[in-house]
């Protein structure tokens, strides 16, 4: 380690955050749940000009929201199933995703291998249906490809029966990271952003939602908030708020579970991705270039717990890996994946024994009688959307002055100019200037000193797993090279924290355990 920090800067940072929520003041807005619609709530409604909070009972996306296919997308499935609607709304939000957030969001070609006849002039037609609802503010035109442009996109396709294939463009991002910008964009707008905060309670009087019962995860102290209005968002345990305000509150959502593996690049070693498009359970399958492995997946399978870490259900890892033989001369097998990942997915009605496919991906706001409203649903390419729909219901509801969304054209904290892949974005600059720029805090990752500490200090990092699994992605890429860097994370975070040597040693004992559900036994 190099330099010095001054002993709890970090620290500092968040309580003078929580001394916000004792202030004698009633929010415009109080939003629970900081994933990727409630921070997008939070930045609809604070760049309306309302004074805003955001509180996740654990870290900003620590759910669903970094537990993505890494995608910004149309959704080709969405396509096949002619919901062209909500196909084009999602086409016209990556755009401006790629627009708003270009340190995040960047284009991606997809090509899709043809092993029989029909193959190449029905994706033909399709992927030329998507191009034409992406219209101007497409990224570039599908393709049909011969065999030989096919394998040098995708190297290591089977080439037993291969007759080509459709090269067409989506967008990829780093989920968390987004996340993460999206609090910070909070933030410069004056709101507050608090992770580890959790709603305990919703008070109701003459018949309204009017406060909110917090509690510090850490300290155990609570706090009774003023709202205007309260807007849940809390994905799959939305529910669960909503019961809260009215006990007795129907079921919204039949959540189900989407399953991710991560294996070195020599699987798939090219730029391109690779779309399977056609599984046995009628979904779509993705093998994705991210964080220099390929990622795999995904399955969509029902739930009904809600595990704060779920782990793959029997056969699902299986599943992926026997589709992806399919299609790969030499696929991967169990001894080969890095890291697995499992996120819960916030669907909207169906039954228990529903398939998951079938239901609406399609997002919903809710308003009840107590002036509560809920939205859930949808995926993160709309979540912008989902925002303004949330937050034009809260404006009614919380009798709010009407202001219009401001958020379609709204560049994102740190967006630099077009084309900058760095993820930090304009604050590498103030990266830069902390101590241990160049000290890598483990082999096999880039994760440097600098970034802990910045983690620490400007992007609400708590915890060894908040840097590791979200600040930096080892844990999802390659969890045994999480597990060594974790000793050198904790000592860091510990300084920047004010905590002590023991605190280090139990933390690192914590993640440990944590990782091991991200590996996967032979």
């Amino acid at each position: 380690m190099t330099g010095t920090a001054r002993t709890g800067l970090a620290e500092r940072a968040r309580q003078a955050l929580l001394a916000r929520l004792s202030e004698p003041k009633v929010w415009d807005v109080v939003v629970i749940g900081g994933g990727a619609t409630g921070l997008g709530c939070a930045v609809d409604a604070a760049a309306r000009g309302y004074s805003v909070l955001v509180v996740d009972a654990e870290d900003f996306a620590k759910g669903t929201s970094s537990r993505a296919t890494k995608l910004i997308h149309g959704g080709v499935r969405y396509l096949a199933q002619g919901n062209l609607p909500l196909v084009r709304e999602a086409l016209a939000e990556r755009a401006r995703l790629l627009e708003n957030a270009p340190h995040l969001v960047h284009p991606m070609r997809f090509v899709v291998p043809a092993y029989r006849w029909h193959d190449k002039p029905m994706l033909a037609a399709g992927l030329g249906l998507y191009d034409l609802l992406a219209g101007r503010r497409g990224i570039a035109r599908s393709k049909v490809l011969n065999v030989d442009a096919t394998l040098a996109a995708l190297a290591t396709a089977k080439r037993d029966g291969l007759r080509g294939g459709i090269a067409y463009w989506d967008a990829q991002f780093d989920d968390a990271r987004l996340a993460l910008t999206l609090a910070r964009t909070v933030s410069d707008f004056g709101g507050v952003a608090l992770n580890y905060c959790a709603a305990t309670g919703l008070v109701v009087e003459g018949g309204k939602v009017c406060r909110a019962d917090l509690r510090d995860a850490e300290t155990g102290q609570s706090y009774r908030v003023g709202a205007k209005v309260v807007v849940n968002a809390s994905g799959v345990w939305a529910d669960s708020v909503r019961r809260l305000a009215r006990p007795d509150a129907h079921a919204m959502l039949s959540p189900s579970q989407g399953v991710h593996l991560v294996v070195d690049r020599e699987f798939l070693p090219g730029q391109d991705a690779l779309l399977v498009p056609h599984t046995d359970d009628g979904r779509v399958l993705f093998m994705i270039p991210w964080q220099g492995k390929v990622l795999l997946g995904t399955t969509d399978s029902p739930r009904s717990d809600l595990p704060l870490e779920p782990r793959p259900l029997p056969g699902e890892i299986d599943f992926i890996l026997d589709t992806a033989a399919r299609y790969l001369e030499h696929p991967p097998r169990r001894e080969d994946v890095r890291s697995v990942f499992v996120g819960l997915r916030p669907l909207i009605g169906g039954g228990g024994d529903s398939p998951t496919r079938q239901l609406s991906r399609e997002h919903l706001v809710d308003v009840s009688a107590e002036g509560l409203v809920s939205v859930t649903g949808g995926k993160w390419t709309t979540y912008r959307v989902m925002a303004e729909d949330a937050i034009d219901a809260a404006q009614a509801a919380g009798g709010l002055p009407s202001r219009r969304a401001a958020t379609a054209l709204l560049r994102l904290h740190g967006a630099p100019a077009k084309g900058d892949g760095d993820v930090y974005g304009l604050d590498r600059k103030e990266v830069s200037r902390l101590p241990g720029v160049g000290n890598v805090i483990a082999e096999g990752l880039t994760l440097t000193e600098a970034e802990v500490r910045y983690a620490a200090r400007t992007e609400f990092a708590r915890t060894v797993e908040d840097v590791l699994a979200r600040r930096h992605r080892a844990l999802f890429f390659d969890a045994a090279a999480a597990v060594r860097a974790a000793p050198a994370v904790a000592a860091i975070l510990a300084e920047e924290l004010g905590r002590p040597s023991d605190w280090a040693n139990a933390e690192v004992g914590r993640f440990s355990v944590l990782a091991e559900q991200y590996q996967v036994e032979s």
